[in-house]
């Protein structure tokens, strides 16, 4: 066995990147491809690359993209966006994990990143970097004979037309920025990843499965998108009838007519029985557009976007709040980037946050306060989990009120791999 000491972490050079992409296929169970090679080279010119090297060979990935994400009140911080992270099952329990996650959060916090987020593939992993989960998404399953949508009506489809991939990649980014600029948990979304959503740049992983289909929805006023819908589905027949079940890739929309008028087109479409809807806020709207919103099922329910904050008082001022109040955080932060105590005065028009040698109102572990940050949890909820601990009675409800948000934080699917 391999001391663990002697394993090199280290950015991937271009003569790593075959062994470090068949590592982190190994990894998530995806065979090994030439395409795949040259889809990372292309990633590496933008993106930071690291791979844990036990001597030649690559038995550690891990990925960190520049991103940007929207925070309630509609600013945009710069974040440290990881990926790709895997290590081989022959050398696990060798703190490779940590080693990765730590270098790569030092240069995140350096380069004046004040947050860093992930998808978290295993609940438990992430927490003891000061991670926690900051938004959530539901799995929606619809059943389109107890829908109540009449495929007759034309008007409940209204203004959705279908479109080839050129034509929907012109029109669909604009439709997202437009979103991401209203949307608390939105993620930047670049050329790279609508190339590879539309099949104009095919990579072996994005090659997989059925080829998808386009449709936007035009404003009756205006004539330009204001929705978009990117789906596929497969031809299923039982006993001469058919059971085609239909997969929601991506639906976004700007406006309630474009939303209701894209959803009623998937369960329209002939032939399907089932539509699902995966990566949806847990409070959309989208049942409710049908008939009976009974027949739009939640089939799992789960944390998705985990956040890092690496600066506490960057991070806490540019978010707006709920109402205008104030608070004294203590924030413990065993890595140290957000530890100290802050005084945060904020609310609707805008907020600061400095450090203060005031006596706390909340004692709160770094992801605690990340759970908090979006909206997405309440500071009552953390306190029973012990994480959170209210100094000063009546701060509990004090910070509810003013990080909680009219609607749940949502993260579209944006991160590449």
């Amino acid at each position: 066995m391999t001391d663990s000491a002697v394993i090199d972490i280290r950015p991937v050079t271009e003569e790593d990147l075959p062994a470090w992409t068949r590592a982190w296929g190994n990894g998530y169970l995806r065979p090994y491809a030439e395409s795949s090679v040259d889809s990372i080279r292309s990633a590496a010119a933008r993106d930071r690359l690291i791979g844990a090297f036990d001597r030649d060979r690559c038995v550690g990935t891990y990925r960190s993209s520049p991103q940007e994400l929207t925070v309630p009140g509609g600013a945009v911080l710069p974040v440290s966006a990881i990926s790709r992270v895997s290590v081989a099952g022959t050398h696990r329990r060798r703190g490779l994990l940590r080693r990765m996650v730590v270098t790569d959060l030092e240069e995140a916090f350096a380069r004046g990143e004040p947050l860093a987020v992930l998808d978290a593939a295993r609940y438990p992993l992430y927490g003891r970097f000061g991670f926690g989960p900051a938004t959530a998404m539901a799995w929606f399953e619809i059943d389109v004979h107890r829908a109540g949508v009449d495929p007759l009506r034309t008007g409940d489809t209204s203004g959705v037309l279908l479109v080839d991939p050129r034509e929907y990649l012109k029109a669909a980014p604009g439709v997202y920025e437009r979103l991401r600029a209203i949307q608390p948990g939105a993620l930047r979304r670049d050329e790279a990843w609508w190339q590879e959503a539309t099949g104009q740049h095919v990579t072996g992983s994005a090659s997989e499965g059925p080829e998808p289909f386009f449709a936007l929805h035009l404003d009756p006023d205006t004539g330009e998108a204001d929705g978009l819908l990117c789906f596929d589905a497969e031809e299923t027949w039982e006993a001469m009838l058919p059971r085609s079940p239909l997969w929601v890739r991506d639906l976004i929309a700007v406006s309630p007519r474009a939303e209701a008028a894209l959803l009623r087109y998937a369960v329209t479409v002939d032939w399907v029985t089932a539509v699902h809807l995966p990566y949806r806020a847990p409070d959309t709207l989208l049942p409710l557009w049908l008939g009976d919103p009974r027949a739009a099922r939640i089939s799992a329910l789960s944390d998705y976007m985990w956040l890092r904050i690496l600066d506490a008082p960057r991070s806490l001022s540019a978010r707006t709040y709920g109402v205008d109040g104030s608070l004294v955080l203590e924030v413990a932060d065993a890595a140290g980037y957000a530890a100290g105590t802050w005084l945060l005065e904020g609310g609707p028009d805008g907020a600061s946050c400095v450090r203060t040698t005031r006596g706390p109102d909340l004692r709160i572990q770094v992801r605690d306060l990340a759970s908090l940050y979006l909206g997405d949890d309440s500071a009552t909820r953390l306190a029973v989990l012990g994480g959170t601990e209210e100094v000063r009675p009546g701060a509990l409800a004090r910070a509810d009120a003013m990080f909680r948000t009219g609607r749940r934080p949502w993260s579209p699917r944006a991160v590449r791999g």
